[in-house]
């Protein structure tokens, strides 16, 4: 209980800092929104009333403690440039990339764990020497790029889908999936390639402790030995790497939602981002946050049953 509390202690320190850098990031970079809205319609007074309306004439500290607030509550403010509320806007965008960020994530546990458990029950043969060097290029190769080749081979050529044509979940659930999976390959390959690796060596290194020894000399199999002792032992650093990943799926999304053209908040934060839409980028950056520091919570609490020794901390 106490090392929960702890983490959870962190996480909600780590959201104070990032949500006040967040905040802060956009009022000291050059550019003033009131201007770029305005056009070539700004004035002085024009500017300074907009300003006003807008709220950027009160102290930072004022600002910031409001927008806090008003986020606790769901409110994160109003787009500058759609004049609407953001909580509205993102409430059409977070379904969109949570789906394709938990078809990715799935992927990636499908494979990758009996993926890594078959190359450290082989190493040094013919095939894991053959999945390493598959391994090796999968990981070299962006994810954009891996989003485009199967575009052209599915999209093109075979015609599995149609590229660019957005199937909604609220249209058709299973048509929507069906295009949802190509994306996620996409962002997947890659880190079913490191996870592989990662997994295996965890294994191998296991493999090598005293313990799996004791374990052979009471009479237990390979087989037994490796997942009654040591998979579980194995799996901390991979489940901490896991929970890292998702932080890297959120961020290879905003470059793949633009290959398939989907609606999520990686192609509504680029947008803002061009149009000084601050409200919405300190919404996007925050609820990014939530979700990886919450991700690395949960983390840490697997890691705890998994290691008896976590709950001495």
């Amino acid at each position: 209980m106490k090392y929960a509390a702890k983490k959870i202690g962190l996480m909600l320190l780590t959201m104070v800092i990032v949500s006040f850098l967040a905040f802060l990031a956009f009022q000291v970079i050059p550019g003033d929104p009131a201007v770029k809205l305005l056009g070539t319609e700004a004035t002085p007074e024009r500017i300074a009333a907009l300003r006003a309306e807008m709220g950027l004439d009160r102290p930072f500290l004022e600002r910031y403690v409001q927008w806090v607030l008003g986020a606790l509550r769901g409110d994160f403010g109003t787009s500058y440039s759609y004049k609407m509320p953001v909580s509205s806007m993102l409430a059409g965008k977070l379904p969109v990339t949570g789906l394709l960020t938990g078809m990715s994530f799935v992927l990636i546990l499908a494979f990758s764990i009996p993926l890594g458990i078959f190359t450290a029950r082989h190493a040094g043969g013919r095939l894991d020497r053959a999945m390493t060097a598959v391994n090796q290029a999968l990981m070299a190769i962006p994810a954009f790029v891996t989003g485009i080749l199967l575009t052209y081979v599915f999209g093109l050529v075979l015609r599995w889908f149609v590229p660019g044509n957005y199937v909604s979940p609220g249209d058709n659930f299973g048509g929507s999936l069906w295009y949802f999976l190509f994306p996620a390959v996409s962002i997947a390959l890659p880190r079913v390639a490191m996870t592989v690796k990662m997994l295996r060596s965890s294994i191998l290194s296991e493999l090598q402790k005293d313990y799996v020894r004791t374990s052979h000399s009471r009479g237990n199999s390979d087989r037994s030995t490796l997942y009654r002792h040591v998979l579980r032992n194995a799996m901390g650093p991979v489940v901490s790497f896991l929970a890292m990943t998702v932080a890297d799926i959120v961020a290879g999304s905003v470059v793949i939602e633009q290959v398939f053209s989907l609606p999520g908040l990686g192609r509504m934060l680029l947008t803002s981002i061009a149009n000084r839409d601050y409200p919405v980028v300190q919404a996007v950056v925050v609820i990014v946050a939530f979700w990886v520091v919450l991700v690395n919570l949960l983390a840490d609490l697997i890691n705890q049953r998994l290691d008896p020794r976590l709950r001495l901390t």
